[in-house]
């Protein structure tokens, strides 16, 4: 009887819900539009170096660079499909390529855009169709969600270019969709998988178009494709996020997984938010922001695992709290990075710094683990225990969804390293790096950053003005930090608040200096009381994990850490060039039956990006280690 009213009670909130957030549709002229509080560098000033600039520049050169992109167009010549989708691989290589060469330059980069596009337009047809279906499947499966990746691509490319021609096959593009689906046409909602979402993502381009045209039909089937989301058979993205329903109950198990009726599709929820803010940047229409809000708390809160991903044979399923039992194809790369977009995309529209440490979390650990040491390929799944693994190539192609999607990710990060707000700067990333920033003033400042972080918490940067002026200079402090000092010029400042930005304010000199000491400390972490035999271990924004390589214990003994002071001390060690950080720290492991039981041992963990990867069995590799039990079992 409980349950019974706690469901007609969550009913009533989500009509409630649905009505509210109908009343804010009808009426989006009402709202003002809105600008995003933290705006990008522009392209090629910021210059990631050291070992993560190392991942950057090997993927850009053996998987980016590498790629063919005729063959990417080969499927849009054919247009024979019914059921895969091919034509998603083409505009996630394009969009990483053209990420590639807005951070680097370089002309050779350029040139392959070039060419994709050509190849590309070369097979759009007379009405406007870019895609690989049959003319008689066309809105099946994933047709409209290729098209998607298409209309990004594109859209990209004239950002780039301003090449009209291209901007015009966009809008033929979008203009033959809307021939096909909208009022009176086909619903959009009740094409492809997934309640629609995967169609509907295709919210993200129809905006962006917009923006760019200011042409009143994109706005409106924008408007009409949110319209629609809240509608029975519509997958309800803003009504059920503002009455707080977890991502993963937002439907009943479906009784066939890969179907229209799966409601928890994880990478395709996140896609349609990601078009929701480009709407709310338009609209200024607040449930939209609070939608995506709630929704990305609530993934945090209820989702994301401790390496900074999340998502179980690619959907929601209450993750956080079932981290540690075995999870079929958990953690998707392509789940990484639409988590790592949607973000910064959230990130730019409310200057949290907490979104950044999310952003931190997930680079350091489930993309670094996804990426092969050489950069030319990515994971599609990342266990926490097992073996390095990667995925099966997809529709008849040699590549799949996350080789393709991995590369964007990784490109995310000079967007985040360091942007501009209103009042000046602001520096999330810590590492090796040189940034170049025009003031609105116009002068030029550099930010030359020297850090072996997360090795160490010590960040020395150092500032260099065209001419003085003042401005401010945020720091990010991480949230999980519990000590931050900062010294300028030598002289100390303030102590830095953990889960805020330290503001400098001050009329800057050629040659001031700034020093950040971040603590990097080391927490252990336990599920909830009804799964309390594992724990996990993090040391600052890396997770770290047992390696068979490392030492001679088992990965699976069951271990206790040995507490000094209410804390486990791990002190640094090093192992070889595979292993990026490793850390030794003292544990009870083994049988309580042992004779040998009670004493302690050194265990050595790796970082988990580092876990694993010989890609082969002999690194197997585990995060969440069993807890030691007495001998009565308590």
């Amino acid at each position: 009887m409980k349950q019974l009213t706690s469901k007609f009670i969550q009913f009533i909130i989500c009509m409630f819900a649905v009505l509210c957030a109908g009343c804010g549709r009808n009426e989006p002229q009402r709202h003002t539009p809105v600008q995003p509080v933290i705006t990008a560098l522009a392209p090629g000033s910021v210059q990631i170096d050291g070992a993560i600039g190392e991942k950057i520049d090997l993927c850009i050169r053996n998987r980016i660079a590498s790629q063919d992109p005729e063959y990417l167009a080969a499927p849009f010549r054919q247009r024979t499909e019914t059921r895969f989708w091919q034509s998603e691989f083409w505009g996630k290589w394009f969009l990483s390529a053209a990420a590639a060469y807005l951070y680097t330059g370089d002309p050779a980069l350029k040139a392959k855009l070039d060419q994709a596009v050509t190849g590309l337009l070369n097979t759009q047809t007379e009405d406007g169709y870019i895609g690989n279906y049959a003319p008689d499947a066309h809105l099946q499966n994933w047709d409209i969600w290729g098209r998607k990746y298409c209309l990004l691509g594109l859209l990209c490319y004239y950002d780039i270019t301003n090449d009209e021609n291209t901007l015009t096959a966009a809008r033929r593009l979008a203009d033959h969709l809307l021939t096909e689906v909208g009022p009176g046409k086909t619903n959009i909602v009740k094409t492809g998988n997934f309640r629609g979402m995967a169609s509907s993502s295709i919210l993200e381009p129809i905006m962006l178009l917009y923006t760019r045209t200011r042409e009143q039909k994109y706005l409106d089937f924008a408007l009409y494709i949110v319209e629609q989301w809240e509608t029975p058979d519509g997958p309800q993205l803003i009504s059920k996020a503002l009455a707080d329903v977890p991502v993963a109950q937002r439907f009943p198990h479906p009784q066939e997984w890969w179907s229209w009726e799966n409601g928890g599709k994880a990478y395709e929820m996140m896609s349609c938010y990601d078009g929701l803010l480009e709407l709310y940047k338009v609209t200024g229409n607040p449930d939209y922001l609070q939608a995506v809000q709630k929704t990305v708390q609530n993934i945090i809160d209820t989702e994301i695992t401790i390496i900074g991903s999340g998502s179980a044979v690619e959907c929601w399923y209450h993750g956080a709290a079932r981290q540690a039992q075995p999870a079929k194809h958990g953690n998707e790369t392509c789940v990484t990075q639409t988590w790592m977009k949607l973000l910064l995309k959230l990130y730019q529209l409310t200057g949290d710094p907490l979104l950044i440490d999310q952003f931190e979390m997930s680079m350091y650990n489930a993309l670094f683990a996804a990426m092969t040491p050489d950069g030319s390929s990515f994971a599609k799944y990342s266990s926490l225990g097992g073996e390095r693994r990667l995925g099966e190539m997809q529709c008849g192609m040699t590549l799949n969804c996350c080789t393709a999607n991995g590369p964007r990710a990784l490109l995310h990060i000079p967007d985040m390293a360091i942007v501009q707000d209103a009042a000046g700067l602001v520096m999330n990333f810590y590492g090796e790096m040189l940034a170049e920033s025009r003031l609105p003033s116009g002068n030029t400042v550099r930010l030359q950053q020297h850090s072996d972080y997360p090795q160490s918490g010590k960040v020395d940067i150092s500032v260099t003005v065209e001419r003085e002026e003042r401005f401010n200079l945020k720091l990010r402090i991480p949230a999980w930090c519990d000590s931050a000092l900062v010294y300028i010029n030598d002289e100390p400042a303030q102590e830095g608040v953990s889960g805020a930005y330290f503001n400098i304010e001050r009329l800057w000199r050629n040659h001031d200096r700034v020093r950040l000491e971040l603590s990097l400390p080391v927490i252990i972490h336990t599920l909830p009381q009804d799964n309390p035999a594992f724990i996990a271990l993090t040391r600052g924004p890396i997770t770290l994990a047992r390696d068979e390589r490392l030492d001679e214990v088992d990965v699976d003994d069951l271990a206790e850490a040995v507490l000094t002071g209410g804390q486990l001390l791990l002190n640094p060690v090093k192992i070889d060039a595979r292993v990026n950080m490793a850390f030794a720290g003292q544990f009870i492991t083994g049988d309580c039956r042992e004779e040998e039981f009670g004493k302690p041992r050194n265990l050595v963990f790796c970082d988990y990006a580092s876990a694993g990867n010989t890609w082969n069995g002999q690194s197997r590799f585990r995060v969440w280690l069993p807890q030691m039990l007495d001998p009565a079992g308590q």
